[in-house]
């Protein structure tokens, strides 16, 4: 098995970190990790990030016992970013550049390459138990998914998004059912999705209290169907649409969070566990309906299921999910761990959702697998607030539509409807930042970022050298 010659590979790990250096008790037991994976929440969607028409008691706590991150930045959608978050590296290395298989037992399609080294599969080898509880989204093909890459259990769906009560993936004309137990599919038609992945998040805790553990709890909120629990709806009442539905999804994603970070508490972990929380990418504007008069989920044609044209929070950027604008790809960001990171302080440099990676082996002292990481440890960043970010240039790409920012400039190729290709350059300055395409005015600069991307895009692409 894969893990195996991980474990021989990178000799168990070492016990070395540029931290403080732990204790004899410390390195008995290496600390548990947690990710909090959210699902379309927006760039300032928690209160801590200057949202104060939420309330988002449990991401702010966890803020108050970590480092907030007010530049972090994950994907324009889900695929990749999960990708880039479990492998470390660009999700075109690993083939995931377009959307993934869907249906387990439809068409074969996409599925994430098994040759990358997951996170899990590095903790595994280094005697980690694993767990994936929630939404996988790399491939749902049944020789591919999560407990082919590194994870002991998996839980959740294998695509992108279902009905919360229903679990249906509700695109297309007919959709189909996408709840697993590992391949074996589920039937629990009337539960509510996130609660049941919760309880599975708890159970497992409470099992592997005595031992090191990493939990990835990958959210299927607050992304559409915005199906927020009752109490949590009665509270924004008061706000418009489409803020106000937002709202209280997101408030329901605040209070599973909780659960987790209690559950902690209760035995008492919590100090010694690493927990990191991120969204894939920035809020939904999508409005959907279903399309097919016999749809398997039981709704009717015309029911309507979409994000209501979006009600995140972008501050002074603009754009969402699905652009490369700030607003589809800057995202809220936490790490805590009390026993060995500052509390209650943020950081303003750039990170990305590649270097929680090589940041959680550090922390645990575990040497990185041998393949190229584009990812890089926050932990110089986290320990100064003066220095300066690994990251000097970024690079997004989905499908034909990629992005390039280096400093106060970011150049977006796009295509127009007639397929031609278009570049358009936004400053990130100015109290109107990207609102102004200056390709026209900065040929050169708009030349030269192109140029970056062309010569990052061979860099990335499998079989390209």
């Amino acid at each position: 098995m894969k893990w195996l010659y991980l474990a021989a590979c990178l000799g168990l790990a070492s016990t070395n970190t540029t931290e403080t250096p732990a204790t004899d008790g410390e390195k008995a037991r290496r600390p548990n990790v947690v990710i909090l994976f959210t699902d379309d929440q927006g760039t300032l969607d928690a209160r801590c990030f200057g949202s104060q028409d939420l309330q988002t008691p449990n991401i702010d706590k966890l803020a108050k016992t970590g480092v907030r991150f007010t530049q972090a930045y994950a994907h324009t959608v889900c695929c990749p970013a999960r990708a880039a978050l479990l492998t470390g590296r660009h999700p075109q290395r690993s083939g995931v550049n377009t959307w993934m298989q869907g249906d387990m037992k439809g068409k074969a399609g996409r599925n994430m390459a098994l040759e990358e080294i997951t996170l899990a599969e590095t903790l595994k080898a280094a005697g980690y138990r694993t767990a994936l509880f929630g939404k996988w989204h790399l491939g749902a093909h049944r020789d591919h998914g999560p407990m082919k890459q590194g994870f002991d259990e998996f839980f959740g769906i294998r695509d992108g998004f279902i009905d919360n009560f229903n679990h249906y993936f509700l695109h297309g004309d007919k959709g189909y059912h996408d709840l697993y137990e590992g391949t074996a599919e589920v039937t629990r038609k009337g539960d509510y999705f996130p609660e049941m992945v919760t309880s599975r998040s708890l159970e497992f805790i409470e099992r592997n209290r005595d031992r090191p553990f990493f939990l990835y709890l990958g959210f299927n909120i607050p992304h559409y169907p915005e199906q927020a629990l009752k109490e949590h709806a009665a509270l924004y009442r008061e706000l418009p649409m489409p803020r106000r539905s937002y709202a209280a999804i997101v408030t329901t994603t605040d209070h599973y969070i909780g659960k987790i970070l209690d559950q902690l508490e209760k035995l008492n972990l919590r100090k010694d566990t690493i927990v990191i929380f991120q969204s894939d990418n920035g809020h939904s504007t999508e409005s959907y309906a279903i399309r097919g008069a016999e749809h398997a989920s039981g709704y009717p044609k015309g029911h309507r299921y979409g994000a209501n044209g979006g009600g995140g929070n972008t501050g002074k950027w603009i754009g969402g999910k699905g652009t490369f604008l700030e607003g589809g790809i800057r995202t809220p960001a936490i790490i805590s761990y009390p026993a060995r990171l500052p509390q209650g302080t943020a950081r303003d440099q750039v990170i990305t959702v590649m270097d929680w990676y090589p940041t959680v082996l550090e922390l645990c002292g575990i040497d990185p697998p041998k393949v190229t990481l584009d990812g890089r440890s926050v932990l110089p960043v986290v320990k100064d607030a003066k220095a300066v970010s690994k990251h000097e240039t970024l690079y997004f790409q989905w499908q034909s539509r990629w992005a390039v920012r280096q400093g106060d400039w970011k150049l977006i190729g796009t295509r127009d409807r007639k397929g031609k290709a278009k570049l358009t350059l936004h400053q990130l300055t100015g109290k109107n930042p990207e609102k102004k395409n200056l390709a026209a005015k900065r040929p050169e600069l708009t030349r030269r970022l192109h140029s970056l991307h062309e010569a990052w895009k061979k860099n990335v692409t499998p079989g390209s050298k």
